[in-house]
């Protein structure tokens, strides 16, 4: 499995919901046409309403390197910075968890 987590900090209420209608529009082209995408998680964060949590899990790199390529997140990818403050993107390894596929 290939994974991460990605922070968005959005600029101010009007950009989060544009953000939030662009992310909104990318899940369903994952949803669609990424089988190797496994789990793509977008969360608010109790607290800091302009902030957004990403959790993505993918089969592999090879499958995050084909949602790169996507039009979908194309156009995340080419929209999405006129509404972020910061972003922090963090690869991970999972390990103990309940609900991922098993790795093999």
């Amino acid at each position: 499995m290939y994974a991460l987590v990605v922070r968005f900090d959005l600029k101010d209420d009007a950009s989060a919901v544009d953000f939030d209608r662009l992310v909104e529009e990318t899940g369903k082209g994952i949803a669609k046409d990424e089988p190797g995408t496994l789990v793509y998680v977008t969360h608010r964060v109790d607290g800091a309403p302009l902030a957004r949590v990403f959790y993505e899990v993918y089969r592999d790199r090879a499958a995050f390197e084909e949602h790169e390529r996507q039009p979908h997140t194309l156009r995340f990818l080419a929209e999405r910075d006129q509404f972020i403050a910061a972003t922090r993107v963090e690869f991970i390894t999972p390990a103990t968890s309940k609900g991922l596929p098993a790795d093999g």
